[in-house]
């Protein structure tokens, strides 16, 4: 995710990022912007399958966007214990991703997390 988005002007943290089998949620702040994006890895590759906010909490959002039900419950729940050992106000900014961006296996999401933001107040 780094590679892809970190800009010297504006600087991409990633934490945390919590791995269950073959997926993994990343919780991510870009300047005033934040979400979560789920991966998949495939052939020893991570690549973003969906960009979203609390939605990526929701095991039928995991569910919908491909993971299987025990894998999607026990991220979930990783995801949960592992925020909670961050500050409030970091947690805040991954609820402002608003909605949920697939990304289609094999295609990148070249513009920056700040493109999935364009229709965003």
């Amino acid at each position: 995710m780094k590679a892809q988005f970190d800009k010297p002007e504006a600087p991409l943290t990633v934490v945390p990022v919590t791995i269950e089998g073959d997926y993994a949620i990343a919780g991510w702040i870009q300047k005033d912007k934040g979400g979560r994006a789920l991966l998949k890895n495939e052939g020893g590759k991570w690549s973003i399958r969906v960009c979203a906010g609390d939605g990526l909490l929701r095991v039928s959002t995991l569910e919908m966007a491909g993971v299987s039900g025990p894998i999607a419950k026990r991220l979930a729940e990783k995801v949960a214990a592992a925020e909670k050992r961050l500050p409030a106000d970091q947690v805040k900014k991954f609820s402002l991703f608003e909605g949920v961006l697939k990304i289609e296996a094999g295609t990148h999401h070249g513009h920056g997390h700040d493109s999935g933001h364009k229709h965003h107040k």
